[in-house]
C-alpha cells in the first residue's frame, strides 16, 4: 500500500485542495499522511475549518511516503516557502518519488530547483506565474492539470479533483 502526504499550511490552507485529492487517494487505499508548519496537531483553513496534523514538516523525511504533494491557499506562501520544505523536496526528487503541488503552492516546487525542465502549471491570479517557472527554467502550460514524468503540478481547487486522479494514475503505474 502507497502512503501519500499532503503538505499543507497551518494557517490559511485551500481546503477543497486538500480535502479532494486526500479524498480520492484514501477511496482508492492509499494511506494519507498531513504534514505542516506546525507541532499544535492542528491546521486552519482559508475558510476557519481545521484538520489534524500527523507530523511537523521539520520531522518528515522521504523515508515517510511514497510521494509528496503541497496544497495551496494564502497561507501556503508564507509558511511553507522556506528552506525546510525546499530541503525536502530535493530529497523527495532525489529519491525518484512522485511530488507536485497545486496553486501557490507551485511556486514552492519553483523555488525549490525540483522543476528544471518539466512542464508545469499553478495559480497565476498575479500573473507572475510564467516569470517565477522561467528563472526555475520549468516551461508554464495553461491547462488546470499538468503531469510531467512523476511530476503533478494544478491550477487552484477548481481543479483539485482531477489533481487527486492523477496523483492517482501516477501511484498505480
Amino acid at each position: 500500500m502507497h502512503t501519500v502526504l499532503l503538505v499543507i499550511a497551518s494557517q490559511g490552507y485551500q481546503p477543497i485542495e486538500y480535502s479532494v485529492p486526500k479524498g480520492i487517494l484514501q477511496h482508492s487505499g492509499i494511506a494519507v499522511l498531513t504534514a505542516s508548519n506546525t507541532d499544535n496537531k492542528i491546521a486552519t483553513a482559508s475558510d476557519g475549518t481545521t484538520t489534524t496534523v500527523d507530523k511537523e514538516l521539520k520531522n518528515v523525511t522521504p523515508e515517510d511516503f511514497d510521494a509528496i504533494f503541497f496544497i495551496g491557499g494564502p497561507g501556503a506562501l508564507q509558511h511553507l516557502d522556506n528552506a525546510t520544505s525546499y530541503n525536502l523536496l530535493k530529497k523527495t526528487a532525489d529519491a525518484n518519488k512522485p511530488f507536485g503541488a497545486i496553486c501557490a503552492s507551485v511556486r514552492i516546487l519553483a523555488k525549490s530547483g525540483v522543476i528544471t525542465n518539466k512542464k508545469v502549471t499553478g495559480w497565476n491570479g498575479d500573473n507572475k506565474l510564467t516569470a517565477i517557472l522561467e528563472k526555475a527554467g520549468a516551461l508554464f502550460i495553461r491547462k488546470p492539470v499538468v503531469i510531467d514524468n512523476t511530476i503533478v503540478t494544478a491550477i487552484g481547487p477548481e481543479s483539485a479533483q482531477e489533481f487527486g486522479a492523477k496523483i492517482l494514475s501516477i501511484l498505480s503505474k
